[in-house]
């Protein structure tokens, strides 16, 4: 079952991404800021990753013999 807790892990990556973007980018370090962008796709992706990969496990055990 989806755990609420990781939406909200999510969002929070995504709020403070959002908060370091601004901030970099008004004080002239754009690369850094593209750089933190990066850093946070990766991060959720991982976090999506691991969802997938345990959907693939419950569908594996389920159709199990």
């Amino acid at each position: 079952m989806l755990d609420v807790s990781l939406i909200f892990k999510i969002a929070a990556v995504g709020i403070l991404m959002i908060i370091i973007d601004k901030i970099l980018k008004s004080s002239g370090k754009d690369d850094f800021a593209v750089i933190t962008n990066l850093a946070g796709i990766i991060i959720i992706l991982m976090m999506v990753i691991n969802l997938i990969s345990k959907l693939f496990t419950a569908v594996k055990t389920m159709f199990q013999l």
